[in-house]
């Protein structure tokens, strides 16, 4: 794995983690990279300080409030996406995921419902699927470690 500084045409900064140097290239070609902050797909990387080692800790480790706002904006960004740009199927979700797969129905990106067993039976036969991420309330987190 590789981390790069990155950074969007408004100046946000965040970091992002990769196969090997050729993954960064190859989504950033394809516009797959998105700033967590404000959503453009303007991203660049940014300079990088050389990690040296020393014999004074320092903590560079971003705030847990702030990693999670900025995951949980992601996630409702993915997900309006995907309720934007995605076919909603609902319970249908499995059996039209498998026709797609197999030919026979047009290619086209699809969201709906499928239980565990259903997600591991599609994956099993080659399916590509993948759970949209939700939201994580930090207060509901707290109140079960309580």
């Amino acid at each position: 794995m590789i981390k790069y500084a990155l950074k969007c045409e408004d100046g946000h900064g965040f970091e992002g983690w990769f196969s090997n140097s050729a993954d960064y290239d190859e989504q950033a070609e394809k516009h797959l990279l998105e700033c967590p902050v404000c959503g453009t797909a303007a991203v660049e990387k940014a300079l990088m300080a050389p990690s040296i080692s020393t014999s004074r800790r320092t903590s560079s480790a971003p705030n847990a409030d702030a990693v999670l706002e900025a995951f949980n904006e992601s996630a409702r960004r993915a997900k309006d996406y995907v309720e934007k740009n995605f076919d909603h199927v609902g319970k249908q979700f499995p059996e039209e995921a498998r026709r797609i797969h197999y030919g026979e129905t047009k290619d086209r990106p699809i969201y709906g419902e499928a239980s565990p067993k259903e997600v591991s039976e599609l994956r099993e036969e080659g399916v590509t699927v993948a759970p949209l991420p939700e939201p994580i309330d930090a207060g509901a987190q707290k109140r079960k470690l309580n």
